[in-house]
């Protein structure tokens, strides 16, 4: 159909022409109504933004010379954040004379990702930024629905348990003793 024809049919509706796919050949062109196409396609691109998935970065900081007990908090929260389902970047900042033994925090980030292995993967292997070394952790597909059925799991049996009911007899605690100073004495 010639644009000429099409113009004029549109017209005579009280609609317009629309090329919907200009890139086939010959074009494709639509008559509708303008102003509804836009709001359609604006409805259908807010509601795929909506179905993704936002993707959640959490940091933990670490320090080369980190202690024992040090560690193992970090490394809790650490779990913690993958157990949510959250990557998390792990970031070792080297101070003065730290900066020339690189090799201690690529030793730190290795025993990290071991000791979470069973939760998460390493994403981006450590990497040297300046005075920061950097790793990336995710979580292992399907991480956040385990998480999840755990609390349930967790929670069922809290609600299921009865509680003790309130003992209807007398309490036997003492009743506090007068004080001899203001009793008359007979």
């Amino acid at each position: 159909m010639r644009v000429e024809d099409a113009l004029r049919l549109a017209i005579e509706a009280d609609l317009d022409l629309v090329e919907v796919a200009p890139d086939a050949r010959p074009p494709v062109c639509k008559i509708m109504d303008y102003g509804k196409f836009k709001y359609e396609a604006a409805q259908k691109a807010r509601e795929s933004r909506k179905n993704q998935q936002q993707t959640v970065i959490k940091e933990q900081k670490l320090r080369p010379k980190i202690d024992d007990h040090d560690y193992e908090t970090k490394k809790r929260n650490v779990v913690r954040f993958l157990e949510a389902g959250s990557k998390v970047k792990v970031t070792i900042m080297f101070r003065g004379r730290e900066q020339s033994r690189p090799e201690l925090g690529f030793r730190l980030l290795q025993r990290l990702g071991a000791d979470v292995a069973e939760l998460g993967f390493i994403e981006t292997s450590p990497k040297q930024d300046g005075r920061n070394m950097t790793m990336v952790l995710a979580p292992h597909k399907g991480a956040k629905t385990r998480a999840k059925a755990q609390e349930a799991a967790q929670a069922a049996p809290a609600q299921a348990a009865p509680r003790p009911a309130a003992s209807a007899a007398p309490s036997t605690e003492a009743a506090p003793a007068p004080e001899t100073g203001d009793a008359p004495s007979n």
